[in-house]
């Protein structure tokens, strides 16, 4: 039923768009319409600024991996030593080494999975910083185009593509904002 409001709702702000003037139809520059979609995935994994984030945070990432890849090795090679002392200890004495490296194993993982989702979290942040200095730019195509929303592509069940902003918001945000460097940035 959703799909079908706003699909009914795009072919009403399409036949009006259809009903525009030829002149006004085939001029240069962002098309008129009261509605635009974008794509804010693609925008921001397209941009310079995401693409610098995104290469920041793979990097981050990958210490991370290699971090938990020692963190393994280290945590097998003292299971391994634990299980060959087995047969020396008495078992009362081998289950209190046992449990006490279970403990340390589960805290490592819980550290471990904490850094995970920090990472994560520092990255939507990013994404925030990115969508929020992107607004203003957004906002002036917006404008330009006489639109008075833009819509998340992913969001709607069909539509022109005449009225998908996302690559020239790519373009303008990459002739303003850049990598983002110059923008700050929370972690």
């Amino acid at each position: 039923m959703r799909h079908a409001a706003a699909l009914f709702t795009l072919l009403i702000c399409l036949s009006i768009w259809g009903g525009q003037s030829t002149a006004q139809s085939t001029r240069i520059g962002p098309v008129q319409t009261p509605i635009l979609t974008i794509d804010s995935d693609r925008l921001f994994a397209e941009s310079a600024f995401g693409k610098r984030v995104v290469e920041e945070f793979e990097a981050r990432g990958a210490t991370l991996a290699a971090e938990n890849r020692r963190i393994e090795e280290a945590l097998s090679a003292e299971e391994k030593a634990l299980t060959e002392t087995r047969e020396t200890l008495p078992p009362a004495d081998f289950r209190l080494l046992a449990d006490e490296f279970d403990e340390k194993v589960q805290a490592t993982r819980r550290t471990q999975d904490a850094k995970t989702r920090d990472l994560n979290v520092a990255l939507e942040g990013r994404r925030v910083v990115f969508l929020n200095a992107a607004a203003p730019i957004l906002e002036t195509l917006m404008r330009e185009s006489g639109a008075a929303v833009i819509l998340e592509r992913r969001s709607i069940f069909l539509s022109a593509t005449a009225i998908d902003i996302t690559r020239t918001a790519i373009a303008r945000l990459d002739s303003v904002l850049g990598d983002g460097i110059a923008a700050p940035e929370q972690p």
